[in-house]
Parts: C-alpha cells; sequence; structure tokens
C-alpha cells in the first residue's frame, strides 16, 4: 500500500496491518474434504512433508511489500504443533521467500486469544480459515477475510470470502 505523506504520519495505529494464520491457510490442508493440517497427529517429517497452500508463496510476498513489512503469523496451536510450525517454516525458507519477519510470528492456544494479539499489534486486515476466530475479531479488525473452501455455509457478517491465494491482491486494491 502506498502511502502519501500525510498518511505515514498518521499514527501507527492508522497504518495497515496484516496478520495471516497458518494451519490451513499457509500450508495446506490435508485430503480432499479440507481436514486438518497433518502437524495434529503426525510425525516431523509429516509435517515438514505438507506442502504450502496452493498460490500461497506468489501472493503472500507481494501482500508484505503492499503493507510495508506489517505482516505477523498469528496461529492458535499446542507446543508440539507450534514446534512443528516453527520447523516447516524453517524447512520452507518462508521468511526468505516472504519478506515476513521472524519476529513477527506470534502463537496462542486458544482461538479467542487471537484477538489479543490483534489488538496488541493494531492489526487492520486478517486472513483465516475459520469464522468463528473472524467472529472474535468483529469491532477490532476491520476487514476480515475467511480463506479456502469453507465445510458450512458462513454465517459471521462482514466476512470477505477469499477462496484461494490467486484471490488475495483483492486485499490490497
Amino acid at each position: 500500500m502506498k502511502h502519501t505523506s500525510a498518511s505515514t504520519s498518521a499514527p501507527a495505529s492508522r497504518l495497515p496491518r496484516l496478520g495471516i494464520d497458518i494451519g490451513r491457510v499457509l500450508i495446506a490442508a490435508e485430503g480432499a474434504g479440507g481436514a486438518d493440517t497433518s502437524f495434529i497427529g503426525g510425525s516431523l517429517q509429516d509435517a515438514l512433508d505438507t506442502p504450502p497452500y496452493e498460490g500461497m508463496f506468489e501472493a503472500v510476498g507481494p501482500l508484505v511489500e503492499k503493507f510495508e513489512g506489517r505482516v505477523w503469523l498469528v496461529s492458535k496451536c499446542g507446543p508440539s504443533v507450534q514446534a512443528k510450525s516453527r520447523a516447516w517454516l524453517r524447512h520452507h525458507s518462508f521468511f526468505q521467500r516472504t519478506g515476513i519477519a521472524p519476529a513477527n510470528l506470534r502463537f496462542c492456544l486458544q482461538r479467542p486469544q487471537k484477538a489479543d494479539h490483534c489488538r496488541e499489534l493494531r492489526i487492520t486486515h486478517f486472513i483465516d480459515d475459520r469464522s468463528d476466530v473472524l467472529h472474535h475479531l468483529e469491532g477490532m479488525v476491520p476487514h476480515r477475510y475467511l480463506f479456502g473452501p469453507q465445510r458450512k455455509p458462513v454465517t459471521v457478517a462482514g466476512l470477505v470470502l477469499l477462496p484461494a491465494w490467486k484471490d488475495a491482491a483483492a486485499l490490497v486494491n
């Protein structure tokens, strides 16, 4: 996002900031039914072998540029999946390939806690595959994007459907 001199002098809370979930957003779901990633019950090698979501690397780098580096990964998972997630990010050279700072990685143990991270980071845009997570961000994060195929009809108002990474350019236009 290009900023004019007036917008760059605005308070930091007004600068666009993007939050992105990891599982079933950056990392592909297991199987055609969209089951969760192999990180939950599989081995470390299973996790490392899980491919990135189709088109993710091609889309995230340009988003990082548009958000001028103000992009964070925010994921809910326990310690074992956190370790596998960190290993996957390293294994796939995620930070080098996208331009996201390695320090911009946040984890929480419960989904509603993503709101705490978004509040602290002043996130303005968030991409997640779960409508319940995005519901917790209502009134705090103005631009909420529901990513990927959904198993149930979407009932949360105010969400923008983002079916695939190829559609992500709409975030910044």
